[in-house]
């Protein structure tokens, strides 16, 4: 056999052999410990991290050249696992395979040095391609936090759409979010929420292994709204959102008033409201950009926040004089509005009476906010300004339990009782019913028969120890206020304002409620109108008002739905109704379809018969009855006057000019509320009717509510 023969003999030989096999054990050992510092040396990192108050782009990038360094130095050890220790790699055969120059045509799994070093190749491409992926989310992790760091409050609009919230988000975070199919969007209490500004070191939780990292994949939103899902996933990272204030203002449920046939139900029967907590309230929310729920706007509240000039009474024994006027309808062609005012009688300073008061202060942890406690602290400082020397104050401070921190106290002392409510701190739960009760007990202790016994509660509502419920707290101030001891309420707060037990409390108390936004409302509420909203000159008031079916087919009255009483209610003393105060003024308005007109919403009864004109009926449209009693009376006295078609008590043009504002707000009202009978009356209108109507505005009150119009219309 010659040398070719040979060499072709051994090649077949060298052909038939097996591929060694490797040393798997030792190179398992090696790639696990390599796999477990590189672990080790990522969550060392990943813990140093968390420490850090602000994110440092520079430190993740040196820790993942350690990290990397590390594995690589453990991976160079399994470059010889296939032979270290192992007689089966055949050297001789190898090198008589490069003497003869036959290593080129040898197959690669007879080749265990090449073998060896695709292994460790492998190994160190993965580690690159696993430093470089950790690299790029640590970056994209740090960019992350700072844009989200520079991002402003965003607020939601209450049930805003899904459209438009999306753009009140800065679109470039928006378009990288994607959505967790294992974390769904969880329901919030009120889509009114938004992105809390104090929180910007935003929580990022990095994937902890591939596994996790695998699960990066899924569909991307196309819209946000409102609720914010637990966990988002931007730029590959699961972020935590910052956390949202969660809205939790309560307000009573109210249906807005329908319209009613003349025929099927003639009268209409109510209880006056001099309360104006809706209309500060929705300035608060307008201000903020928002437009406010539908139930915490009450028209009629909207309307009697602005004095009018109704002529003032001149004899106290009857204490309000009453004003009808009539004129067309801004939002529905051939209707027209009926206007009610009532003014009240105000006192001369020589008349107003003695005051022990009771100043009862939620001092609990929800009023542990700058426009709280701090704010309802000047308030009664402002009050106090407007009392008489001999006047009496008390304290009553409650949070998870109830105290007197100022006994009965002279306002000629009013240095003791500033350092009495200058040292006030919130904290705690809120036994809002057990400083109720505390504050009746002080001010029956110290009542004054000849004066004015009321007791101011300045709280958000949020009651949460003891008796909670609205009911269970109607009925101890019912009880009370038949003592004479009256209950005004001053809400103070936003997010958790619980306005429903507000109002419970106030009209079942005999007072007012009135909403604290801003120090300046604090100066109209406790200065400007203090004598109206602390000395009352009627009470029990209420208004009937029953339509002449000859000249009125349908009327609609615009708001007081939680002021509703039945027909039997408004002869019966015993049935409650509001309060008027010292020069205080009410408004309420009616809109009518006259007879004959084809602007009515009610289909014609097929088997009613229209009614004739009674003798000497025929220009009335309705007659007007209201009924009240004297402060320490317990019968009632009657006003009575008709409301003609054509005569008109506000035939000057003062007056007129003081209708046609209301008729602005009414329509503002209705606007925000989302009526079903304001037409095509739009935001505009408003402005312009209230611009022309609005008169000599001396506290600057109506030019605020044509600016709070055009703040609407941007919300909306």
């Amino acid at each position: 056999m010659n040398k070719q023969d040979m060499n072709d003999h051994e090649l077949q030989q060298l052909l038939q052999q097996q591929p060694p096999k490797p040393d798997a054990a030792a190179k398992s050992r090696h790639l696990a410990a390599a796999m477990a510092a590189f672990n080790e040396q990522r969550q060392v990192q990943e813990n140093d991290e968390e420490t850090l108050a602000t994110p440092d782009v520079a430190t993740p990038e040196k820790n993942n050249s350690n990290i990397l360094q590390g594995f690589l130095q453990r991976l160079r050890l399994t470059r010889d696992t296939n032979h270290h220790g192992t007689n089966n790699i055949m050297k001789s055969t190898v090198n008589d395979a490069i003497n003869n120059n036959s290593f080129d045509n040898r197959p690669f799994w007879q080749k265990p040095a090449m073998i060896s070093g695709i292994a460790a190749s492998s190994l160190a491409v993965v580690a690159g391609l696993t430093f470089m992926q950790h690299l790029t989310i640590d970056s994209d992790q740090h960019e992350l936090a700072a844009r989200i760091a520079e991002q402003a409050p965003i607020e939601f609009e209450l049930a805003k759409p899904a459209a438009e919230a999306k753009k009140a988000i800065p679109e470039p975070v928006i378009e990288e979010v994607i959505a967790m199919p294992s974390a769904p969007a969880p329901i919030l209490e009120s889509p009114a929420d938004s992105f809390a500004p104090e929180d910007t070191n935003t929580a990022i939780a990095l994937e902890k292994n591939e596994a996790r990292l695998a699960t990066v994949a899924a569909a991307p939103v196309a819209k946000m709204s409102a609720p914010v899902p637990a966990l988002q996933r931007v730029a590959g990272i699961e972020v935590q959102p910052q956390p949202v204030a969660e809205f939790r203002d309560r307000f009573e449920n109210v249906k807005e008033n329908t319209v009613v046939a003349v025929s099927e139900n003639p009268v209409s029967t109510f209880s006056i409201d001099v309360d104006t907590a809706s209309y500060s309230f929705a300035r608060r929310m307008l201000n903020n950009g928002l437009l406010p729920p539908k139930d915490a706007v009450r028209t009629e509240e909207m309307i009697n926040y602005f004095d009018y000039a109704y002529p003032s009474p001149t004899n106290r024994k009857t204490p309000f004089a009453t004003y009808t006027s009539v004129m067309d309808s801004p939002w529905k062609a051939g209707n027209k509005l009926i206007h009610i005012g009532i003014q009240g009688y105000q006192l001369a300073a020589s008349e107003i009476p003695q005051s022990n008061l009771v100043f009862l202060l939620d001092v609990s942890g929800s009023m542990d906010e700058p426009t709280k406690l701090p704010l309802v602290k000047q308030s009664m400082s402002l009050l106090l300004d407007t009392l008489k020397p001999d006047d009496t104050i008390s304290i009553v401070v409650y949070a998870g339990a109830a105290g007197t921190v100022l006994e009965p106290t002279k306002v000629k002392q009013k240095s003791k009782i500033l350092a009495a409510l200058n040292n006030l701190q919130a904290g705690g739960s809120t036994a809002g019913a057990e400083g109720i009760a505390l504050a009746y007990q002080l001010a029956e202790a110290n009542f004054n028969s000849k004066g004015v016994n009321r007791i101011i509660l300045a709280t958000d509502g949020d009651f949460n120890v003891g008796q909670t419920g609205d009911e269970a707290l109607q009925d101890f101030v019912e009880r009370k206020r038949e003592k004479g001891i009256y209950l005004s309420v001053l809400g103070f707060g936003q997010g958790n304002y619980q306005d429903e037990m507000m109002q419970t409390l106030a009209q079942n108390g005999n007072g007012t409620a009135a909403y604290i936004d801003t120090l300046s409302e604090a100066q109209k509420v406790l200065v400007t109108e203090a004598t109206s909203n602390l000395f009352p000159i009627a009470k029990d008031v209420k208004i009937q008002v029953e339509f002449n079916p000859a000249t009125v087919k349908e009327y609609r009255l615009i708001g007081y739905e939680t002021r509703a009483l039945n027909r039997e209610d408004f002869s019966n003393d015993k049935v409650d109704a509001g309060e008027i105060g010292a020069g205080q003024r009410v408004t309420a308005i009616y809109e009518i379809t006259p007879a004959g007109a084809d602007s009515g919403l009610l289909e014609e009864s097929r088997y009613q018969k229209e009614s004739k004109p009674a003798a000497g009926k025929s220009s009335e449209y309705a007659f007007l009855r209201l009924r009240y009693k004297l402060p320490t009376e317990t019968k009632s006295n009657l006003i009575e006057k008709p409301i003609g078609a054509t005569n008109n008590d506000m035939k000057n043009s003062l007056v007129q000019q003081e209708t046609n504002f209301a008729t602005a707000v009414a329509g503002f009202a209705q606007l925000l509320r989302g009526s079903n009978y304001t037409g095509d009356f739009t935001y505009d209108k408003v402005i312009e009717l209230a611009q022309t109507n609005k008169g000599n505005d001396e506290y600057g009150y109506r030019t605020e509510f044509i600016q709070l119009v055009r703040k609407a219309k941007i919300a909306q």
